[in-house]
């Protein structure tokens, strides 16, 4: 039987600009937000001329984390993800023009797939209007990559303290390269190790996104609810404190007389009390080495939604990270000293936004004609294949559940959703590449995520693959099938055989093109396409994943269907039905 959970929303996909508004209503005094997607969440004293902007993000169900942390001496904005699910370019656009004092801006963010892929886009687009721009992405979570690969780990807890410090550095007025240099020394020298007890659930699905049995905990686990690295039988506080801390204390060789900063994060739903007893374990453990611990706060930093369990996370002090640990900010979620004094001479400057030109109109009269795929049924196409994501967006969350976050198929439907909406105001004869350029901004500004960028450059360039084309053929349906995969494969970094969605699109472009070789037209290269697309799919169970958030797993990802893979079958064989 489906368990179903019980949560205080409304309409699930109205939980994040109700979020967003009652937070703004709460600390009317502290933020404010800004921009046209509503989704950047800015410090009413942050930003200021000649200050480096300091810009954070991610999904959103972490809470206090990301907004909560908006404040001055801390953060001038937030871009708010949906659940689980990195903002969108135009999201951080907003925040980074928000945050920008002519300083230079520093974005910080976990290290997920989709958070490095939406943060750089949204870089390059604001260094092409004249900012600089640095990135930082925290990597502290031991648990998800060896220490020889720590550049692969994964952020967690330890976005607290790099979010101190770099916040502090900007406030102090320190240039752009320092801010980057400070805050890079933060998550170098900090570590995390977390535990999980039970499930969280998406407010979409409203079921547990992974199980767990009830004397069983995970150790390891990540703050989406991807698997960790061992299940084991529930220990006691002082037993999972143990086991967490000897990780962490070897990384950082941590000896009688050194500094740390102690952050004990509730992971949702465990206890205050739970909490402070973890704490008072970790405090006998750094107290018998002479550990002094010069910084502590014990509470809810990093959730996971309802997510039962804890991390620790350490921060190995030197003077430099002490001071800035030490500088006074104002958030919602954290107040460090006395409020910073307002400043008389500051000023913030309106920053002028160069307008997009208008793409040129293609003329219909130079484009070809053959074949049976008019922009009339093209765009029938995709309006079957919202409906078939929508379909099944529940059984390609369950897959993502069982080696990833749980997200896959919310996600999808929220790019599919607003690609409906988009097209249903596109010209009803647009050409098949101009809708495809609508598709693809639609995935770009509502979606984040990975998906987000991989869709947005697959529906890019296969609309560009057709460009010349009003009808397609069985070639140029190929073309267009293949050019999803490229497009994929020139953002995303992956390659047929990690376990993504390009284990379908590849060989989904292959055959279409073999079969418009041997003469088939449109309809059968879609079939041809389809068919290797549900092989390639099939075959990703073989595999052990090697990209993505499921990366972690290793041979624990055998046995399981990759998600975007089966997405990507869905979307072929919805195809056909038109």
């Amino acid at each position: 039987m489906t368990i179903k959970t019980k949560k205080l929303i409304n309409a699930p996909e109205d939980i994040i600009p109700e979020f967003i508004e009652g937070l703004v209503s709460a600390w009317p005094d502290l933020l404010t937000v800004e921009g046209p997607t509503g989704r950047a969440v800015v410090a009413r004293h942050g930003p200021r001329d000649g200050k480096v902007g300091i810009v954070i993000g991610g999904g959103s169900g972490h809470e206090p984390a990301f907004a909560g942390y908006v404040g001055r001496g801390l953060a001038d904005a937030a871009a708010v993800g949906n659940v689980f699910a990195s903002p969108s370019p135009q999201q951080i656009l907003d925040a980074g023009r928000a945050a920008d004092g002519g300083a230079g801006v520093v974005f910080l963010y976990g290290n997920y797939t989709g958070d490095v892929l939406n943060f750089t886009m949204a870089a390059e687009e604001l260094a092409g209007e004249g900012t600089p721009v640095r990135h930082v992405a925290v990597t502290d979570d031991i648990a998800s990559a060896p220490f020889a690969r720590r550049e692969e780990r994964r952020g967690v807890a330890g976005d607290f303290f790099v979010f101190k410090c770099a916040g502090a550095a900007a406030d102090l007025g320190e240039p752009l390269e320092r801010v980057e240099a400070l805050a890079r020394l933060a998550n170098k020298k900090c570590r995390s190790m977390g535990v999980a007890l039970g499930a969280c659930s998406l407010p979409q699905t409203g079921t547990p996104n992974f199980e767990i049995g009830p004397e069983d905990m995970e150790i390891g686990m990540g703050i989406h609810g991807e698997p960790g690295m061992r299940r084991v039988q529930l220990a006691s506080a002082d037993a999972v404190v143990d086991i967490l801390m000897e990780p962490i204390l070897a990384e950082l060789e941590l000896r009688e007389g050194d500094r740390v900063a102690v952050l004990v994060n509730g992971l949702g739903a465990t206890t205050q009390l739970e909490l402070v007893v973890l704490f008072r374990r970790v405090h006998h453990i750094l107290a018998e080495k002479g550990i002094h611990i010069q910084a502590r706060w014990v509470g809810e930093y990093a959730t996971s939604l309802e997510m039962a369990g804890a991390s620790v996370t350490i921060l190995k002090l030197d003077d430099t990270l002490i001071r800035l640990l030490d500088h006074p900010c104002r958030t919602p979620a954290l107040t460090v000293g006395m409020e910073p004094a307002p400043l008389a001479a500051a000023k913030r400057s309106v920053r002028q936004v160069q307008t997009k030109k208008t793409a040129v109109k293609q003329d219909r009269t130079l484009l070809q004609t053959e074949g049976s795929i008019a922009p009339a049924r093209f765009r029938s196409m995709m309006a079957d294949v919202a409906s078939a994501i929508r379909e099944k967006r529940d059984w390609l969350s369950e897959l993502d559940g069982v080696i990833g976050d749980g997200d896959h198929g919310v996600t999808m439907d929220i790019g599919w959703t607003a690609v409906n909406a988009a097209l249903s105001e596109l010209a009803a004869d647009a050409p098949i590449s101009e809708t495809c350029d609508v598709i693809a901004q639609a995935f770009l500004t509502a979606v984040g995520a990975s998906s987000g960028p991989l869709y947005a450059s697959a529906f890019q360039n296969a609309g560009a693959a057709v460009s010349e084309r009003l009808n397609l053929d069985g070639p140029a349906m190929a073309a267009w099938i293949k050019g999803m995969g490229d497009g994929i494969l020139s953002r995303g970094g992956a390659k047929p055989g990690d376990k993504t969605m390009l284990d379908a699109w590849v060989p989904a472009g292959k055959a279409a093109v073999l079969a418009a070789g041997d003469g088939a037209d449109e309809r059968a290269v879609l079939q041809a396409a389809a068919d290797a697309a549900r092989a390639g799919m099939d075959e990703t169970a073989t595999f052990e994943s090697r990209r993505g958030r499921s990366a972690k797993l290793g041979a624990r990802s055998l046995g399981h269907i990759d998600p975007g893979a089966a997405s990507a079958a869905l979307i072929l064989g919805a195809m056909l039905k038109t």
